[in-house]
């Protein structure tokens, strides 16, 4: 059946929703804030239940091609020693990576090259100033005055989402305690999986994203997310990963330019109730932001995105369509955002063992069936 989408954010989960929703036929709309598609972060891990949900918009090869096959994380300590080999859990079949690792630039491209290319709509300087339903419909009025009329409203803008306030749905983002800093490095020729290092409260490590290239990540323990001027940020980093010896301490000294390092403070979110309110309906961030150690946002994200795709391509009433949507989405959201939450929690704490144990049981659940 024929419908319209008006989705407004236009990263992982808005675009994938553009392009799962343009396959199922839907007219699609994308208005995302920044004018010119900007993307914070250098890269991320594609983990295989965010490869297995973009194979059902066949992206899955596309994103592989583009990014760095990955099949274990080494869990290291300081010196570089490993003391523990975590073989992820490979869902795509035998003879595929169990996960990527990717430019976040190069993902959102990728994204936005494919809807285009099925025809959605996407425009940059927009975002919603109101949104009310109307029957069988919702009456959306944009930042530059102009409305639209659509069968469903998507708020995929992200943990501080606009649409969620708007739709009177409830979360607030919490900080968590940590800061998450990343850096562009070559990729040196060791790092062919996930290395971590275990510092004595932080955790540092090495994700491949490309032949070439790979970033270097580390989590701050920090009661006050305060901000850090820009040009200080790679010294700062150096001095962060100064107790590190080994192959990071090499990599390490490679961080001397400001423009390499970003540092986020991390907020963590469940909505936990309703993912809509009449004809809108939340996704990705606005409705779940995990702690960053199971490396999984990116793969709940895509998931709603076919997920709710699904449903609305299968669901005579759209409203139906989006308690159906939520409620295959809930309990499966919620268990990753606790579970890294609590691994988050063991890390500053310094309790190594459990953070393994709380690894292995994110990983398992997210391996699980969508």
């Amino acid at each position: 059946m024929r419908r319209s989408v008006l989705i407004v954010g236009g990263g992982i989960a808005g675009l994938t929703h553009a392009i799962a929703a343009r396959r199922a036929g839907f007219d699609v709309e994308v208005v995302e804030v920044r004018p010119d598609w900007a993307v914070a972060g250098w890269g991320l891990s594609l983990t295989g239940p965010a490869l297995r949900a973009l194979r059902s918009v066949d992206l899955e090869d596309v994103c592989l091609a583009a990014g760095y096959p990955i099949s274990r994380t080494l869990n290291c300590d300081v010196t570089g020693t490993v003391h523990n080999v975590m073989e992820l859990p490979s869902v795509l079949g035998p003879g595929r990576p169990a996960e990527a690792g990717m430019g976040r630039p190069v993902l959102h491209e990728i994204l936005r090259a494919r809807a285009a290319e099925l025809g959605a709509t996407l425009r940059t300087g927009l975002s919603v100033r109101a949104a009310e339903t109307n029957g069988d419909q919702i009456s959306v009025r944009l930042d530059d005055g102009t409305t639209r009329t659509t069968d469903y409203l998507l708020g995929a803008d992200g943990v501080r989402s606009r649409t969620r306030e708007q739709l009177g749905l409830t979360g607030e983002p919490r900080y968590t305690g940590q800061m998450v800093w990343r850096a562009l490095v070559d990729r040196p020729e060791w790092a062919t999986d996930i290395h971590t290092f275990g510092g004595p409260t932080f955790t540092a490590g090495l994700i491949p994203i490309s032949a070439d290239k790979g970033y270097v990540f580390l989590t701050e323990g920090l009661d006050d997310p305060e901000p850090l001027a820009g040009d200080l940020l790679a010294d700062r980093m150096r001095e962060l990963l100064a107790p590190f010896s080994g192959r990071l301490a090499e990599v390490r000294d490679t961080i001397t330019e400001p423009g390499q390092v970003v540092r986020r403070p991390v907020h963590a979110l469940f909505v936990d109730g309703p993912w809509h309110a009449g004809r809108g309906v939340l996704a990705g961030d606005a409705a779940h932001s995990p702690s960053p150690q199971l490396v999984s946002g990116a793969a709940l994200a895509i998931e709603d995105a076919v997920v709710l795709a699904e449903e609305m391509a299968v669901a005579d009433d759209v409203e139906k369509a989006l308690a159906a949507y939520g409620t295959r989405r809930h309990d499966r959201a919620r268990a990753l955002v606790e579970t890294s939450v609590a691994l988050g929690r063991a890390e500053r704490e310094g309790r190594r063992d459990e953070m393994h144990a709380l690894q292995r049981q994110g990983h398992g659940g997210m391996a699980a069936p969508i």
